[in-house]
């Protein structure tokens, strides 16, 4: 299989086809490897349009879905971002790419050891990973966005005070069978991008996924 084929296949029938058309999204999802973050036997389906499970009940999205996802946070070079669910560090790595910091933080102490692994493979120096809960998170920092990865019922409202000015919550809102994604200006301002569907964010301790 050519992995760089296979990856411009990705890109161009795929992501772009999806009405990604932002130009640094598009080189980024080309630059980064996408084949290097997916557990090993899954390699050959890096590229498909399905989620991809990765450990503890959780998966990775889409490539579609990831496209749409950064265009929607509308990225400045010098933007601070905070990813909730490092994952697989695929998404972590294509934000390193878009912005001038990534504060990535999870919930699983063995996703964050491979995304550090992953990242200094590729010699990715602007993230800084952390293994934490974000339903009990402080952050020691304001960001310019925040992206959460795992859907939730609805945005905690402590999580706009971890915003510089100006600044956005990305969010995926709601249950099965359709889910709404979302960038939030304030708890009651939004703006609805797409519906998809995506695992729910999990909770410290909790074998189910956590409802608000």
């Amino acid at each position: 299989m050519n992995f760089d084929t296979a990856r411009h296949n990705m890109v161009t029938q795929q992501v772009r086809s999806w009405d990604v058309i932002n130009k640094d999204i598009l080189a980024a999802m080309l630059k980064v490897q996408r084949e290097e973050f997916v557990q090993v036997p899954q390699r050959k389906l890096a590229f498909a349009d399905m989620a991809l499970p990765i450990g503890h009940d959780q998966s990775m999205m889409k490539p579609v879905i990831e496209g749409r996802m950064l265009q929607a946070l509308n990225l400045k070079p010098t933007d601070s971002v905070l990813e909730i669910g490092t994952g697989s560090a695929y998404v972590t790595a294509l934000l390193s790419r878009l912005v001038d910091s990534v504060h990535s933080i999870d919930l699983y102490q063995d996703f964050t050891d491979a995304a550090q692994q992953k990242l200094q493979e590729h010699q990715i120096d602007n993230v800084r990973l952390e293994t934490a809960d974000f339903y009990g998170f402080k952050p020691n920092q304001k960001y310019d966005r925040i992206v959460i990865t795992g859907s939730v019922n609805e945005v905690p409202t402590e999580v706009f005070n971890w915003l510089n000015t100006d600044g956005q919550v990305f969010a995926i809102v709601g249950n099965e069978p359709i889910m709404e994604a979302r960038m939030y200006q304030s708890p009651a301002v939004y703006s609805s991008h797409f519906d998809t569907v995506v695992g729910k964010l999990f909770k410290k301790d909790d074998s189910q996924t956590f409802e608000l």
